[in-house]
């Protein structure tokens, strides 16, 4: 871009690192509305700090509230929301955190584009494999009620596809397994890629 010259500080992702005595990346929660992406992620947080991992933990509806809470529902509004907490999470890779990351993102292209912004080797992809049917029996903000008499437009699941990953790092079946069970499984596979090489 013209007249940006982007400036190298002294201070590197290496260097923290190194300080933190673990390495930084991206734990990516995908799923529909209601499936338990959120209430996954607040656990693995809560699991990463009580071991002094530094992490932090960023939310669908969180977001909306503040740095994205001028864009809308529709895909192209939807593609910028997960443009810019891939570009946050990046800075936040740099900064040396393990990011949690819990939102619907439904689309393939779209999940494709995170991992491009925060690079592939930075990126672990947690499905939250939960049927419409149990998320709608859920329904615990009462949005499938609303999308189902017309009232939101572009919902995930009702009037908006939602495309499951290929090959996720992990798939979680909330139907069959506990919210423990669930967050144990991802810590330990979080705590695997940590150690510094």
């Amino acid at each position: 871009m013209e007249n940006i010259v982007y400036h190298h500080y002294q201070v590197n992702r290496e260097a923290r690192n190194r300080r933190n005595n673990h390495q930084s990346l991206v734990v990516w929660f995908t799923g529909l509305s209601g499936s338990g992406k959120s209430t996954i992620a607040n656990r693995l947080e809560q699991q990463l700090f009580e071991q002094g991992i530094h992490a932090y933990a960023l939310d669908g509806d969180n977001i909306r509230t503040g740095l994205n809470s001028g864009l809308s529902f529709t895909e192209a509004d939807r593609l910028e929301n997960l443009r810019r907490i891939a570009e946050v999470s990046k800075l936040f890779i740099d900064a040396g955190m393990v990011v949690i990351a819990a939102f619907v993102s439904p689309l393939q292209k779209d999940r494709d584009l995170v991992r491009d912004i925060v690079g592939a080797g930075n990126f672990l992809e947690i499905f939250v494999n939960t049927s419409l049917e149990e998320c709608e029996r859920r329904d615990v903000k009462g949005l499938y009620k609303k999308a189902r008499a017309g009232a939101i437009a572009n919902f995930t699941g009702i009037s908006a596809p939602y495309e499951p990953p290929a090959s996720p790092d992990i798939e979680i079946r909330t139907e069959e397994v506990s919210i423990e069970e669930a967050a144990a499984n991802v810590f330990d596979f979080v705590m695997s890629k940590l150690s510094i090489k």
